[in-house]
């Protein structure tokens, strides 16, 4: 009996010391590389970090207008746009925060699903308005009170505040315009463009394969799926871009949703982020979420491990900048690009 026992105890510790050695050798084998050859979204030593504006930057001017961009892109050439995109009745996809009108126009009740980007066009709606809705974020202005937008210096702006390139002239003098996915692309040519697709279910799958049918479209010209990253928080979006990219679309570029950054970052933190495979370019992170720090040097360092950028979202905090540049990070996004830009200026050696 107690040779029997002793035999057990035997077994139990080679079993334990095996998986000790299986874990050390895991956490010395090569990560696997997540995206393969160079990741345009990361940076290197040398170079300075990207400088993302969060919807053109919305402290500065209406978010996710051509305006906003071509201020942004007056602060930096190199600038990266992040825009919000949502498809329309008539099937054009046009740059929109929320997956309603009612925040950004004196449009109400006013499903993007429901509205004819042709409307839009021949009525010429005005983007320029920061409306209360409920619920905050993709909802309804139900008071049918209008705030005309103001910047985070508390000044009205228009079109013709915006400094555009030579060659580029105001759409309008007073009021801020529809723009589209296409618009963008077209506008800014050289400059890598996330795009985060903000419907969901069959309308948020169905602007997936509108946007990628867009990209199709332009490649050849401008680049698309060399330059553009696609983002949805939805699951059911992020896994058809991944069926996408493993089938017809191989050289797509995705940054993962919320489920897939949880593995990552479990993951890392007991040293087995071997594991992780999800073929994604970019994290796209809040510094912080429940209580825990998605922003250190080592999280980033192993994402790198995997060739894999690490962006944060959304920082207009000066100090956070500094630190997160310190850090390591590839790309910052902000509301405020001129201040970021300052930020930058200042940290250069």
């Amino acid at each position: 009996m107690k040779d029997k026992k002793l035999r057990k105890i035997s077994i139990a510790k080679k079993v334990i010391l095996g998986l000790i050695l299986i874990y050390i050798v895991l956490l010395f084998l090569p990560r696997p590389q997540n995206v393969e050859g160079s990741n345009p979204f990361r940076i290197s030593s040398d170079q300075d970090v990207l400088l993302i504006a969060h919807g053109g930057g919305n402290h500065e001017f209406p978010d996710n207008t051509l305006e906003a961009f071509y201020n942004a892109f007056h602060i930096d050439p190199n600038v990266m746009m992040e825009t919000d995109v949502s498809l329309t009745k008539d099937g054009v996809i046009i740059l929109s925060h929320d997956t309603t009108l009612d925040r950004k126009t004196t449009l109400t009740n006013a499903l993007i699903i429901e509205t004819n980007y042709s409307d839009l066009v021949e009525q010429e709606i005005d983007f320029g308005y920061h409306n209360e809705v409920v619920p905050r974020s993709n909802g309804f202005n139900v008071s049918g009170v209008f705030n005309y937008y103001v910047n985070y210096l508390g000044d009205s702006v228009t079109p013709l505040d915006v400094i555009y390139p030579d060659d580029v002239q105001a759409r309008h003098e007073t009021k801020f315009l529809v723009s589209t996915l296409e618009d963008l692309i077209k506008a800014f040519p050289n400059n890598p463009i996330n795009v985060e697709i903000k419907q969901y279910g069959d309308i948020g799958l169905r602007a997936l394969d509108k946007v990628i049918e867009l990209m199709d479209a332009l490649d050849e010209e401008y680049e698309t799926f060399g330059r553009i990253v696609l983002a949805s928080f939805h699951q059911e979006v992020f896994q058809s871009m991944l069926s996408y990219k493993n089938t017809t679309h191989p050289f797509l570029m995705i940054s993962p949703e919320q489920n897939s950054v949880i593995k990552f970052y479990v993951l890392q933190l007991l040293g087995l982020s071997f594991f992780y495979r999800d073929p994604v370019n970019v994290l796209q992170l809040p510094t912080g979420q429940y209580g825990l720090s998605l922003s250190t040097k080592s999280l980033i360092k192993m994402a790198h491990q995997h060739n894999i950028a690490v962006h944060y979202w959304t920082i207009d905090d000066e100090d956070e900048m500094r630190r997160l540049i310190l850090n390591g990070a590839d790309g910052i996004m902000t509301n405020r690009p001129s201040v970021l830009k300052q930020v930058i200026e200042e940290m250069r050696p």
